[in-house]
């Protein structure tokens, strides 16, 4: 499977429901699958990060968080940081799903730490 294969099958059944407890929730399924990508094709999981991190439905956007931003934080800090930035600037939907995001990687790196730490900040001071 390429990117844009798992791609397009997560597109296909997003946004989708969750499913009943104690059941394997394909969405969450699907998402996996496009993270299988974060070391090869940053960008085209970014630019999916982009559109799904924004959705109204809480559970998605908090696999969003949990599957792929915050592996592509760990991973590819330096190139994304700035857009989630962005991001976190101009939808309070997407402060909320990087506000689920843990440090790993080089997010933990003391200077990328701080950086991620105080748009934490920033979101929680502006309420978004």
């Amino acid at each position: 499977m390429t990117v844009n294969e798992a791609i397009r099958r997560a597109n296909a059944i997003l946004p989708g429901r969750p499913a009943p407890d104690e059941q394997i929730d394909p969405r969450w399924q699907a998402i996996i699958a496009v993270g299988e990508f974060i070391h090869t094709e940053p960008e085209a999981v970014w630019r999916f990060v982009e559109r799904w991190g924004k959705h109204a439905n809480d559970d998605l956007r908090m696999a969003i968080a949990t599957c792929l931003l915050e592996h592509l934080l760990e991973y590819h800090f330096a190139l994304l940081f700035p857009r989630v930035e962005q991001q976190v600037s101009r939808s309070k939907r997407f402060a909320d799903t990087f506000s689920h995001c843990w440090k790993s990687g080089q997010a933990k790196m003391p200077r990328n730490a701080a950086r991620f730490d105080r748009l934490l900040k920033q979101r929680e001071r502006s309420g978004t």
